[in-house]
């Protein structure tokens, strides 16, 4: 069962001189260059945003340089970042070197060439823009560890709950509009979960009232404007262009709001507080960390991932619906009615097809890291050279498509890629978490935290979806945050 997306081109490299070190590879110059200064920065950043779009950005110069590994400008560029020199990884050969924290650093990089003010978080540096070797990382990524840990049984049950909600909220809008749009509802949902989850708490009974989800997003918008694009066709580029990447955009207009949302947070969390005590930090910066954690990483991880699911799932059509459906059904009527951890581990289909759609369309599409020493990578054909304090990007929705491992339908979703023990052995090449698929997160990597749980959520969706309904379909779009859903019809299962 597939659909097509656009194809990534496959590569062929043009190889130079020897490398005694990799007898098997030729060493390359990496090709690409920089432009004149301030001006390249500039037409980079025109061609990433508006003139080429972020696929034909890095498609047309691997095309160029026959090259998976080249130099480039990154946005935002001048005035926002001092550097925006990167070299580009876009095989899933090199990639993986921006996952190993002994050749790369990992401090203030998560969202690129530029960070933003420390002011959105409360003046501290969260626990994301931390380098391992940095002496709180590890006390704040053990603190997320044990709080995830002692959460384990709530998982299931609390987002059946939220779940079981938006599947009402959806039923209605198609009752009423005869549409349904996902995202909005997804969002919302998403909020309330991240809230019940970590303290205990439904958002709208708190003084956040209906706010809560509106004052992250636009928390997030704020701090990540300079390395996106609203996508308006009613505002001339020039202008969104200025607007949005010659100046970092300021904390104050989500001020109080985020004030609401530290005292909140601060008020459920005393157990946390009290874990955090014992590691030797305070509750002022563990509170900022923990808004981050669940505004940042939860919720916006949530924002950009469900929509692509569904959005894959939908798009393969009747045929694997009725596939997964079955499959769902059988594994809960022999449970008892009930989907537990165990039953989720059995649906083999609805797990291939989570690592398919995060396969195809990353949650976070970026990695960042700047080399701490002298090092070589290599791409599937060529060994590059790369130098110490030089800044490494890694674009993964082309990595995670690379045909030399995905072969002639690495483009195409194919929801029983991951099946079987030849299917397994390809979760090595799902990057999606900040390292490989088959790796687990430590105190000492910059893996998500909550990696796990990403996954059996999403099988969670997939499965409670196809307990209610039989098929559906959908109109797809794209969006600040990723892409966009609406539900256009739903067909209920007999027995719902």
């Amino acid at each position: 069962m597939s659909c097509s997306t656009s194809e990534v081109p496959e590569t062929t490299t043009t190889k130079t001189y020897y490398d005694s070190q990799h007898p098997q590879l030729f060493l390359r110059k990496i090709p690409g260059d920089y432009g004149l200064p301030f001006i390249g920065p500039i037409k980079d950043r025109l061609d990433y945003f508006y003139n080429q779009g972020e696929i034909e950005f890095f498609r047309s110069r691997e095309r160029n340089y026959k090259s998976t590994v080249f130099r480039v400008n990154m946005p935002p560029g001048p005035f926002i970042s001092s550097n925006s020199k990167v070299i580009v990884l876009l095989d899933a050969n090199s990639f993986p070197v921006l996952f190993d924290t002994t050749k790369v650093e990992k401090k203030n990089i998560l969202d690129g060439t530029f960070m933003p003010s420390t002011s959105f978080f409360g003046g501290y540096r969260p626990c994301a823009f931390l380098d391992p070797l940095e002496p709180k990382h590890a006390k704040l990524k053990q603190l997320f560890l044990s709080l995830l840990a002692s959460l384990h049984d709530k998982f299931i049950p609390t987002f059946q709950t939220s779940l079981s909600e938006l599947f009402s909220n959806i039923d209605s809008q198609i009752s009423t509009n005869s549409t349904a749009g996902f995202n909005v509802l997804s969002d919302n949902m998403s909020f309330d979960f991240v809230f019940r989850l970590f303290f205990n708490i439904n958002p709208i009974d708190t003084k956040l009232g209906s706010d809560g989800e509106g004052t992250i997003t636009n928390w997030l918008a704020l701090q990540l404007a300079p390395i996106a694009t609203l996508g308006l066709a009613m505002l001339p580029n020039c202008l969104e262009d200025f607007m949005l990447h010659t100046f970092k955009l300021p904390f104050f207009p989500v001020k109080s709001g985020y004030k609401k949302l530290y005292k909140v947070i601060y008020e459920s969390s005393t157990s946390i507080f009290e874990e955090a005590e014992k590691l030797g930090l305070k509750k002022d910066e563990v509170c900022h960390n923990l808004i981050f954690l669940a505004g940042f990483n939860a919720f916006g991880g949530m924002k950009r991932l469900f929509p692509t699911l569904i959005k894959w799932i939908g798009l393969a059509g009747p045929e694997l619906h009725k596939q997964l459906a079955n499959e769902v059904r059988a594994v809960v009527s022999s449970a008892g009615r009930s989907l537990t951890f165990s039953g989720l581990e059995q649906l083999s289909l609805t797990k291939s097809v989570v690592y398919e759609a995060i396969r195809m369309e990353p949650p976070v599409p970026y990695q960042y890291g700047k080399a701490k020493e002298d090092l070589t990578v290599q791409s599937h054909e060529s060994t590059f050279e790369i130098k110490k304090g030089e800044i490494i990007f890694g674009y993964q929705p082309f990595a995670t498509r690379d045909v030399m491992v995905f072969g002639g339908n690495n483009n195409e979703f194919v929801a029983d890629r991951f099946v079987g023990e030849k299917g397994e052995k390809l979760l090595k090449y799902v990057f999606w978490s900040n390292d490989r698929e088959t790796v687990n997160p430590t105190v000492d990597n910059k893996q998500c935290p909550a990696k796990d749980l990403v996954v059996l959520l999403s099988r969670l969706m997939v499965a409670e979806l196809f307990l209610r309904y039989d098929t559906f379909t959908i109109k797809t779009g794209t969006s600040f945050s990723g892409s966009t859903v609406t539900i256009t019809s739903l067909t209920k299962a007999a027995s719902t």
